[in-house]
C-alpha cells in the first residue's frame, strides 16, 4: 500500500457510534442493549486503528474462538479481503502495513493466563459480560508496550452475564477503587433505536422486543443495568427497596449479621421495628483481615451503637489446626465485640426467607437497604442464578456472594426467633431458644 493510497471504510456510523470512533478514553465501553449496532463499530474502529498506525498490534477476544471467527473474521474478510489476510498459525488478519487484528478466546481462567505476559497495543472485548473481572484485570495488565501507539481497550456489552456486576461498577455507576482513575473509564450508551439501519431494513426487530417477559425487556430493549435474564434476587426493586437513613423508624433495636473470609469481612448493621421489619442501616466490606482485624473493625464499625448480638457463619465455631482455638473465641474475645450467634447457614431455604423478605405486597417490603450500603445493592442486583440449582446462588463471581450471605443469615435469625417448634421438613429450627434469642424475642 502505497502512502498515497486511500482505503474507504464503508458505512455510515450513527450518532452514538461516531461517539465511540470519537473516544479517547484508555477504557471505552459501548453497548447496554441489543441491536445497538456494536459489533459494526467495533471492527470498523479497529480497522481505522490497523490502517493509521502501520504495525499496531490489536487483539480481539470473545468467549470462544468459533464466536470470534463467526462474528468478526467473516465480515473482516467480505469487506476488506483485499487489503488484509488471515493467517491461520497466528489466528490474525494481517494488514499490508504490518498491523494486525489477533483472535483469542477466554472462556475460563485457565485460557486467560495464555495472555499473561503478553504486549498489546489494542485490546478489543466483545460481549465483556461474559467474563469475571479478574479475567479483564490481566487483559488490562496486557495493554502495554514500548512504542508510540495508544494503548486502549474497547469492549463491547449488554446487560447480564458474569461481568455485569463489575462492568456495572466502573462504567454505568462509575464506582471506582483507590487505584482506578474515573478519567481512564468512558461509557456510550447504544439502545436499538439508535442503530437505523437495523430499523430500517428490520422494522419487526423492535416489536420482537417489547414482546420479551418484562425483565428480559428492560434490559435488552431499554439497556436497563438493575434487571437481566438469571438475576437471583429479580423480587430485589431498587425503587422499592433502597431508601434514605430517615426511613428508618425512631424506635429500634439493632443487631449485626456478618460473613467472614479472609478475602472479604462483610458485616451489615441491621435495625428491627415492632412489626418485624429489616432495615439496612451501613455496611462494612474489608478484604484481607485476620480474624481478629476482623473482629477490631467490626467494634470501631459500630463504635457507640448498642447492638444485641451478631449472627455468623457457624464454622467459625470449628477449632482451627494452628491454634487450636475457634474463630469465634478469636473474634469473642476482642474488648467489645458483641455476642455472637451460629447462623442456620442452610443455602436454599435461607435464600426463600429473604425473598420472602423482599417480596412487595401493597408496595411495601419487610426488607430495606439504605443508600448509603452501595457493595450490598451492587451485590443484590448482579447475584446470579446457579447453573445447576436455580433455587441457590452462584458462587461466582464471588465478590458478589459476600454482602447477600450475611444478609441471609441475618433473615434467618429473625425467622427462627418466630418459630420455637419444627415447622415443616424444609425449615428446621431450635425447639430451645437460647438466651440471646429469648432476650431478644419481643
Amino acid at each position: 500500500m502505497t502512502s498515497e493510497q486511500v482505503i474507504k471504510i464503508k458505512g455510515k456510523p450513527n450518532a452514538k457510534q461516531s461517539e465511540f470512533f470519537a473516544s479517547r478514553a484508555k477504557y471505552t465501553a459501548y453497548g447496554g442493549a441489543r441491536g445497538g449496532g456494536k459489533s459494526w463499530a467495533l471492527r470498523r474502529k479497529l480497522v481505522g486503528l490497523c490502517l493509521n498506525y502501520a504495525g499496531i498490534k490489536c487483539l480481539l477476544i470473545r468467549r470462544s474462538l468459533g464466536e470470534v471467527k463467526s462474528n468478526h473474521l467473516a465480515p473482516l474478510l467480505a469487506e476488506y479481503g483485499g487489503i488484509l489476510k488471515f493467517n491461520e498459525g497466528e489466528k490474525a488478519v494481517i494488514f499490508q502495513n504490518g498491523s494486525k487484528i489477533i483472535f483469542g478466546f477466554c472462556s475460563c481462567d485457565r485460557d486467560v493466563l495464555r495472555y499473561q505476559g503478553q504486549e498489546y497495543d489494542i485490546i478489543a472485548i466483545d460481549e465483556a459480560t461474559q467474563l469475571s473481572e479478574y479475567q479483564f484485570s490481566i487483559f488490562k495488565a496486557s495493554l502495554r508496550g514500548i512504542n508510540d501507539f495508544p494503548k486502549r481497550m474497547y469492549l463491547t456489552c449488554n446487560p447480564g452475564g458474569i461481568g455485569h456486576s463489575w462492568v456495572k461498577r466502573l462504567f454505568v455507576d462509575r464506582e471506582f477503587n483507590s487505584d482506578e482513575d474515573p478519567l481512564e473509564y468512558n461509557f456510550i450508551q447504544a439502545l436499538v433505536y439508535d442503530n437505523d439501519v437495523l430499523l430500517k431494513s428490520d422494522s419487526s426487530y423492535v416489536k420482537q422486543l417489547k414482546a420479551l417477559p418484562k425483565r428480559l425487556r428492560d434490559a435488552w430493549l431499554y439497556g436497563r443495568w438493575d434487571v437481566f435474564e438469571g438475576q437471583f434476587f429479580s423480587e430485589f426493586n431498587e425503587e422499592l427497596h433502597v431508601v434514605d437513613a430517615s426511613f428508618i423508624p425512631k424506635n429500634t433495636k439493632r443487631f449485626l449479621a456478618f460473613d467472614y473470609g479472609f478475602d472479604m469481612l462483610a458485616a451489615l448493621l441491621i435495625a428491627k421495628d415492632f412489626e418485624g421489619n429489616l432495615y439496612v442501616e451501613a455496611e462494612l466490606c474489608i478484604p484481607n483481615l485476620t480474624l481478629g482485624e476482623a473482629a477490631e473493625a467490626i467494634v470501631k464499625f459500630l463504635g457507640d451503637i448498642r447492638v444485641e448480638y451478631a449472627v455468623a457463619s457457624p464454622d467459625l465455631w470449628n477449632r482451627r489446626q494452628d491454634s487450636g482455638k475457634s474463630g469465634f473465641e478469636i473474634m469473642q474475645s476482642v474488648f467489645a465485640m458483641p455476642p455472637m450467634t451460629p447462623a442456620d447457614n442452610r443455602r436454599i431455604p435461607g435464600w426463600r426467607v429473604l425473598k420472602e423478605y423482599l417480596s412487595a405486597r401493597e408496595e411495601k417490603a419487610r426488607l430495606y437497604i439504605c443508600r448509603n450500603c452501595s457493595t450490598l445493592i451492587n451485590s443484590m442486583q448482579g447475584l446470579l442464578c446457579d447453573k445447576e440449582r436455580f433455587e441457590d446462588a452462584s458462587s461466582e463471581p464471588h465478590a458478589l456472594t459476600h454482602a447477600p450471605e450475611a444478609l441471609r443469615y441475618a433473615v434467618m435469625s429473625r425467622f427462627e426467633m418466630q418459630n420455637e417448634e419444627r415447622v415443616d421438613n424444609n425449615f428446621t429450627f431450635l425447639k430451645k431458644k437460647s438466651a440471646v434469642q429469648r432476650y431478644l424475642d419481643y
